[in-house]
């Protein structure tokens, strides 16, 4: 490919990334305003666990979704695969923005936003693996560590696209005017990403397999191939709880345990996920030249050790001890989310990649992933003691190191193609 067809390459991959990611976030910081909405609990924290809890039920959608889009990446190529996924979390992002509250519709309201979050869910479960897929199949040599960074990075700039979207609605409305309908606008808006999406997609390069199997490829995964799924498991279980503790659930924690005003706590997470970017990219070129084993495992070590410590910093009631606390997460997060794609996408083996990366990962997303918010509301209001979610944080970093022994380092493994020698990179 020359430099032109690189940078469309690289966007398509990206574009979607972006949309899903911008709706996940915009969803979680404006969970208390859905809640109202949505939920007719009198009670502030359990309208905020409800809504929290249709999070984690499109969450749980995750590993359907991956099984489906996968499959289809597997079977009929890559493009196919993102094209799907591109609409399905475009149109039932529209349609939140649109969708009336408990006081217009009765029960109908919160049964009709949990079947569009599920939607979301499925699409959500094969977006990102399949573009980290695609992405780090097309990477130019000696550059499978940037590209597979560069999904992860779509994730993070979705964030933070949806973080600073939140914060500059937060700042030129009033509280009542955002509480009221405002908080409708950012998904909206976010058809035309989705739009955009789908048009860059359709001229992609395309990698489609040319073996004609005589199993599915999910029988295929499960039967030959589950030692990788479970390791890939176990792999992402830190990504999820930290991740969505420190970019999703901090927002609300911010406003509830110190205090800080809505429209400050989304600019403490916008400045915080401008500034994992530039890691997330710094990290996937590192572990170019000095392999990805040793950089997951770092950032392992640095979320045990200072998880704790981090959050003493962040329940602080000053937005500048806020601030530094949560990049301390974005030293944690960043160096894992830039690591972590690649060895995944490297160790699956050619014929099931697209399946057993999305399965693996997304049955700790869907499930660590999507009840770590739920989780920590009901833990912090349960214990009252507000650095909880800091040990949930220690416990994912734990079991995510003890995984990252039984894998091989793979940056200077051929990648061929082929299930034989990506599968040797499993131990």
């Amino acid at each position: 490919m020359n430099s032109s067809q690189v940078r469309r390459m690289i966007a398509a991959g990206l574009i979607g990334n972006v949309l899903e990611w911008y709706d996940f976030a915009i969803y979680g910081y404006f969970a208390t305003a859905i809640g109202r909405h949505f939920f007719p609990h009198e009670d502030a924290v359990a309208q905020l666990l409800s809504a929290f809890g249709v999070f984690a039920l499109g969450y749980l959608m995750r590993p359907v979704g991956g099984v489906v889009i996968g499959h289809i990446g597997d079977r009929f190529g890559r493009r196919a695969a993102l094209t799907f996924s591109v609409a399905a979390m475009a149109i039932p992002t529209f349609l939140i923005g649109l969708l009336p509250g408990y006081a217009t519709l009765g029960l109908l309201a919160p049964i009709a936003l949990t079947f569009l979050r599920m939607v979301q869910g499925l699409s959500v479960g094969g977006e990102y693996t399949s573009s980290m897929v695609f992405l780090v199949e097309h990477a130019p040599d000696g550059r499978r560590g940037l590209m597979g960074a560069l999904a992860s990075s779509g994730a993070g700039g979705g964030t933070l696209l949806g973080s600073a979207v939140g914060a500059g609605f937060a700042a030129s409305m009033s509280d009542a005017t955002l509480e009221a309908w405002g908080w409708r606008i950012p998904f909206l808006l976010g058809l035309v990403v989705g739009i955009a999406g789908y048009l860059l997609r359709r001229h992609v390069l395309d990698t489609v397999p040319t073996e004609r199997r005589q199993r599915a490829p999910i029988v295929e995964t499960l039967h030959d191939h589950w030692p990788i799924v479970l390791g890939f498991a176990g792999l992402s279980v830190f990504n999820a709880v930290g991740f969505y503790v420190g970019f999703v659930y901090l927002v609300s924690w911010l406003q509830t345990a110190d205090g800080i005003a809505p429209a400050r706590a989304l600019e403490i997470n916008s400045l915080s996920m401008a500034l994992l970017l530039p890691v997330v990219i710094a990290t996937g070129l590192l572990t170019d030249r000095i392999g990805r084993k040793p950089v997951l495992m770092l950032a392992c070590i640095l979320g045990f050790v200072g998880a704790l410590p981090v959050f003493l910093l962040l329940n602080h009631p000053s937005a500048l001890l806020a601030q530094l606390g949560q990049l301390g997460l974005v030293s944690m997060i960043g160096l894992y989310g830039g690591a972590q794609p690649t060895i995944m996408v490297e160790t699956a083996p050619l014929p099931v990649r697209c399946t057993a990366v999305a399965l693996g990962y997304n049955l700790s997303l869907g499930v660590i992933g999507g009840l770590t918010p739920l989780v920590a509301t009901w833990l912090v209001d349960r214990t009252g003691d507000e650095i909880t979610p800091a040990f949930m944080i220690m416990a994912a970093a734990a079991v995510t190191f003890a995984t990252l022994l039984w894998f091989r380092e793979t940056y200077r493994t051929p990648f061929i193609g082929g299930s034989s020698g990506a599968t040797a990179a499993y131990a």
